[in-house]
């Protein structure tokens, strides 16, 4: 009985092992190794001037002082505090759609509460 198993693994393990020998020359590392342009040749200049740049950030990005309007900001920050913010309104073409949506943020408003218990905001300079 041990010779008929060792010819039946001789049977299946021999052809699985010459098949595995013969894809092993089906390799890629050949082509992966041929001289030709790839995809990502020519940035070597472009990566060599960021790299050795001193200060990527263009200059205007270290401007502190960004216009504002300190009035309409400030009654912003008033109507979010109050729970009054106004919803935004449905941008269609269709009047009845528009209607609709201006009903109901004239509604929201008109419903909020109109006084606060806390002090106003400081003026935004």
């Amino acid at each position: 009985m041990p010779k008929s198993s060792n010819a039946l693994a001789l049977r299946v393990i021999a052809p699985a092992l010459a098949l595995g020998v013969l894809l092993g020359g089906c390799s890629d590392i050949y082509y992966d190794r041929r001289d030709m342009i790839g995809l990502t040749t020519g940035d070597a200049r472009a990566s060599n001037d960021v790299t050795q740049m001193v200060d990527p950030w263009p200059k205007d990005s270290a401007n502190r002082d960004i216009v504002s309007n300190g009035a309409k900001m400030q009654t912003a920050v008033e109507r979010y505090r109050t729970n009054r913010v106004i919803p935004p309104t449905n941008a269609t073409t269709s009047s009845t759609a528009y209607q609709q949506a201006q009903q109901s943020a004239n509604a929201a408003s008109n419903s909020a509460p109109t006084t606060s218990n806390s002090p106003p905001l400081p003026a935004v300079k």
